[in-house]
């Protein structure tokens, strides 16, 4: 069965209330070109509530939906500066972007946190954008499918297969985030093969073929249709192409429909 393309915006610490607010004025009349794919918004947590509230306002709430770009496991506690699942769900968030390696090489999440994180947000009925990806260094040394193996296996072992099925993992090799290098259309569907294959090994060729496997790492409208042409390559987690309502639209505009793919024999 055809996988529903995914294109998520990941803003980081971009963007105030007012200019999420506007930017959703400005995003919405463009998404008109988009086709069969699911959009989603991810801007810091202050401005969730505020994104939420203008995208229903503005008529697109079937369109776009919002997700946050981090939470904590517990659902409350003693933890200075978290926010937990009940509060994003109490802000009408439907999705959470967990193990970015921002959050891993600056805040020194570990494989085991993210599979706390990924848990918790699948137990709540949220859809879980689980991120992985190899630094420079480890595709140098020739262990991108090893470290690959080790974060599908690691990060989202207390997934049972039909939540494993319906989650979203995020291929971002490290060295390609915010530097402008990207990985070539072949390199992006090598990885995503193996991710699948590797799902596949652990939840079954059901839950592997369900699962939206999507690229990040400097997507730009200048490559993303060959980026996302690739038959296991299911959309894309953008960053700093996302903060311009006009750049994210192209993005979605190029996005394949994966009956395109099936008629070229490519999924």
């Amino acid at each position: 069965m055809p996988r529903r393309p995914f294109v998520a915006a990941n803003w980081k610490m971009h963007k105030t209330v007012g200019e999420t607010v506007d930017y959703a004025r400005e995003l919405v009349p463009r998404v008109g070109d988009a086709g069969d794919v699911d959009i989603v918004l991810a801007p810091p947590f202050p401005a969730l509530p505020a994104l939420v509230d203008a995208v229903a306002d503005l008529g697109a709430g079937d369109r776009i939906t919002v997700a946050a770009q981090n939470v904590h496991a517990e659902p409350q506690g003693a933890f200075t500066g978290e926010v937990s699942l009940p509060m994003l769900q109490a802000c009408g968030v439907t999705a959470v972007i967990v193990g970015h390696s921002e959050r891993r090489q600056l805040f020194g999440e570990t494989d085991a946190g993210v599979d706390a994180k990924v848990r918790a947000v699948a137990a709540a009925g949220l859809t879980p954008i689980v991120c992985v990806g190899e630094t420079l260094a480890e595709r140098e040394a020739g262990r991108t499918f090893d470290v690959l193996d080790r974060q599908i296996d690691a990060g989202l072992a207390g997934l049972s297969r039909e939540q494993a099925g319906a989650a979203v993992v995020a291929y971002e090799p490290v060295w390609a985030i915010g530097t402008g290098r990207v990985a070539t259309p072949d390199q992006a569907d090598a990885a995503h093969r193996r991710i699948r294959a590797s799902l596949a090994a652990r939840f079954g060729d059901d839950a592997a073929g369900a699962c939206r496997i999507i690229y990040g790492g400097s997507v730009k409208p200048d490559n993303a249709a060959a980026l996302m042409a690739q038959p296991d390559v299911d959309g894309a987690l953008v960053g700093g192409a996302s903060l311009d309502p006009a750049a994210f639209a192209e993005i979605l505009a190029a996005t394949r429909p994966p009956d395109s793919r099936i008629m070229e024999g490519r999924c």
